[in-house]
Parts: structure tokens; C-alpha cells; sequence
């Protein structure tokens, strides 16, 4: 495995975990304290109430998808400008060096863009 290989495959395993680890770290936080509150419900112990709107808020927060994706979908597409950009002032000739991550971004934020508009429109309106 030359350096050709070994070089694109660290930088995106180094891109997963940096997106990856957060998110798990995060959902594995809300299912401890979900458990944990199961338990005591289970017990038969009092909860309170303002434990109970933190943990609701999640719900919140997940209820506002459509407008989280559209800003991810942005944020890719100008960084996929901005590759193309770079590419374009450093002189390319055959587009391989900048084109990659400018299409991989590119691609990704269009469908972020799809998501979010997908999300919109099935979206339940509340009376």
C-alpha cells in the first residue's frame, strides 16, 4: 500500500471519526439519561419536572431537522466552491488535484439540500 493509497485513506477515516465520534458520544449521553430515568420510573420514584423538560428539549432540537440540513447543504456547496475556486487560481490543467473533493462536497451538500426539502414538505403542520 503506497503513499498514493494510504494517504487519501487517512484523510477521510481521519473526516469520519472527527463527524462520528461526536454523535455517538451525543446519543450515547441521551440514552444513559433516558435509562436511567426509566429506572427511576420503574421504581416508583418522583421525577422532576424540569428534568423532564431536558430531556423533551432533544425533542425539539430534532424537530428542527429541515433547517439543519439546509445549512449543512450550504456550508458543502460553498466548500465546494472554494475548492473549485483554489483550483482554478493555482492553475490546474487536468482538474484531478482540486475536482475530487470539490465533487465529493459538492455531492454530498446536494443532498443536503434534497434532504431539506424533503423534510419541509413532509413536514406536519401544527395547528
Amino acid at each position: 500500500m503506497g503513499p498514493e493509497v494510504f494517504v487519501p485513506f487517512l484523510f477521510f477515516a481521519f473526516l469520519t471519526s472527527v463527524i462520528v465520534i461526536p454523535i455517538m458520544a451525543k446519543e450515547s449521553t441521551k440514552r444513559s439519561a433516558h435509562q436511567l430515568v426509566s429506572q427511576a420510573i420503574a421504581r416508583g420514584q418522583p421525577l422532576d419536572a424540569d428534568l423532564i423538560q431536558r430531556l423533551s428539549q432533544d425533542a425539539l432540537y430534532d424537530g428542527n431537522r429541515a433547517r439543519k440540513s439546509l445549512g449543512n447543504g450550504v456550508i458543502l456547496l460553498a466548500l465546494s466552491g472554494g475548492f473549485i475556486a483554489a483550483g482554478k487560481l493555482t492553475g490546474w490543467d487536468d482538474g484531478d488535484g482540486w475536482m475530487v473533493p470539490a465533487v465529493i462536497l459538492g455531492s454530498v451538500g446536494f443532498a443536503f439540500l434534497l434532504l431539506a426539502i424533503f423534510d419541509y414538505l413532509t413536514k406536519k403542520s401544527v395547528p
